[in-house]
């Protein structure tokens, strides 16, 4: 049976990176850090230094566009 499969590509990558954001402040959180501190101080400055590498945190966050991720948590809080 052929049948053609329809993928919505940036619902897919939104849902991958609120995954991502998941794993790292889960990481984050269990170093000790206030995980929304950390990131709200990465997404305003840029500075990776603001993410742990504990559990690969900060090389989760360097495969992670800062604008990618703000539109992700804005639509995710929007429900879309």
């Amino acid at each position: 049976m052929d049948r053609t499969s329809i993928f919505d590509v940036a619902a897919l990558r939104q849902e991958l990176i609120l995954i991502t954001l998941n794993e790292i402040i889960n990481s984050l959180e269990k170093k000790g850090y206030k995980a929304e501190n950390q990131l709200v101080g990465y997404l305003l400055t840029g500075d990776l230094a603001y993410i742990s590498n504990y559990e690969g945190a900060r090389d989760k966050m360097k495969g992670l566009k800062r604008e990618e991720v703000l539109l992700a948590l804005i639509n995710s809080y929007e429900g879309k």
